[in-house]
């Protein structure tokens, strides 16, 4: 039965592209995804028979948490079981429901079926970056180079190789984001109550990361025909985090409560010593900062290591020493990321606030949490992806007309392949 879900999972795969993609794009995009969905399943068959001894963590948690969804399933019958109704799933019921799923139907434990299915999300995420790249201008050049990359980097196929969340969580956030830009371009009650779903799935999968999504989504969704500028941008964060902390009908909301007290657990002083003891890539590499017990102290010194490490001198496992090709890749989409967002200022500043408004607050709060450079390289993927949007912009090929100066007052600078890129997610 387990390998009859992998062959769904294929076809499930080839539809997603082929649904998701023009049928140029489609043939030269899948058999990229076809290999990189293998690529997963032969790192999953690998490192589960033992070639990193060390690798392991979150994903035997989640694997307990499905066996025990399935078994209460096969109990009381199907039903969603709720972080409330677990009892101890922090955040992730959505992933662990999905694991006891392919559990359930295939009476038992599946780790290969259970990989497919992380696979398949990381391909489905290709997908989403190639269309969002497109959006935001890029051509199909450079939009086809980013799903490379992003499809075989290193530690995003080794996360989505197994049970880990982390492919899921970024591809729910990506497509939000996705949806978000698209309603600048073009306002449509149908993508807005696509954002319903997705914002769902993303807090049943790591609820913090919904609120990262908020104030992007509020730049979108308020449709501006002229672009913010920076200093406004600054003052209205600033106003809605006054709202946020100061009003306590808002603070004991129960979104905000469960977003509050896991964050909390994570700033925790009993949750950051876990964490730094951990196994996995996490094994021998944590970090203790001289902050005074604040979560919010030494923030620069919790800033670098949060976006740059693991350094090329750290000492650790051997799965940190192979995680340093990763943050060698990691260095370069940062140089061509920075070129990217020069040219999307130019050209679209309220494209790149949107992107901004995302990747600021999110590199903040993993900053306030850090404690482990295994856990933390793993955890940053959606800065990374974000990240590499950019990248797509500084990999196309400008055309001569892009020189001209901005029309006034909008930021932008006319846009004469727009009729040529496909149309906005919807």
């Amino acid at each position: 039965m387990e390998i009859s879900i992998v062959v769904l999972i294929v076809g499930m795969l080839v539809l997603a592209v082929r649904a998701g993609l023009d049928a140029t794009a489609a043939k030269r995009v899948l058999p990229v995804l076809v290999v990189a969905f293998m690529a997963r399943l032969a790192a999953h068959l690998s490192l589960r028979g033992g070639a990193l001894i060390d690798y392991g963590g979150d994903n035997v948690v989640y694997d307990l948490w499905a066996q025990e969804i399935a078994d209460q399933w096969r109990r009381d019958g199907i039903s969603y079981v709720t972080v409330s109704g677990a009892g101890r799933l922090y955040g992730a019921a959505l992933h662990c429901n999905l694991l006891a799923l392919i559990r359930y139907i295939c009476d038992g434990p599946a780790p290969l079926a259970s990989a497919a299915l992380m696979a398949l999300m990381a391909c489905v995420l290709c997908v989403v970056m190639y269309r969002f790249a497109r959006m935001l201008g890029a051509d199909e050049r450079a939009a086809f180079r980013l799903l490379v990359v992003v499809a075989f980097m290193p530690a995003f196929l080794l996360h989505t190789s197994d049970t880990y969340k982390d492919g899921v969580n970024a591809l729910l956030v990506m497509a939000t984001l996705a949806v978000g830009v698209s309603l600048t371009r073009r306002f449509g009650l149908g993508r807005l109550l696509l954002l319903a779903p997705l914002l769902w799935a993303l807090w049943n999968v790591r609820p913090y990361m919904a609120f990262m999504c908020v104030l992007p989504l509020a730049l979108g969704v308020s449709g501006l025909k002229h672009v913010v500028s920076l200093r406004s941008l600054v003052v209205l964060t600033a106003l809605a985090m006054v709202v946020l902390f100061q009003f306590e009908f808002v603070m004991k909301s129960e979104p905000v409560e469960a977003m509050r007290n896991q964050l909390e657990y994570a700033q925790s002083p009993a949750a950051q010593n876990s964490n730094a003891g951990l196994s996995g890539w996490r094994h021998g590499s944590g970090v203790a900062f001289d902050d005074g017990g604040l979560p919010w102290g030494a923030l620069g010194p919790k800033l670098v290591y949060t976006l740059l490490s693991p350094f090329p001198w750290t000492p650790g496992s051997l799965a940190l020493q192979l995680g340093k090709i990763d943050t060698c890749v990691w260095y370069a989409l940062i140089c061509f990321g920075v070129a990217g967002a020069r040219r999307l200022w130019l050209r679209d500043r309220r494209m790149l606030l949107i992107l901004l408004l995302f990747l600021v607050p999110g590199a903040l709060v993993y900053a306030t949490t850090m404690a482990n450079i295994g856990l933390i390289a793993r955890q940053r993927m959606p800065l990374v992806m974000v990240t590499s949007l950019l990248c797509a912009l500084a990999w196309t090929r400008t055309p001569p007309e892009e020189q001209a100066s901005p029309a006034p007052g909008d930021g932008r600078r006319p846009e004469p392949e727009r009729a040529a890129q496909p149309a906005a997610l919807s």
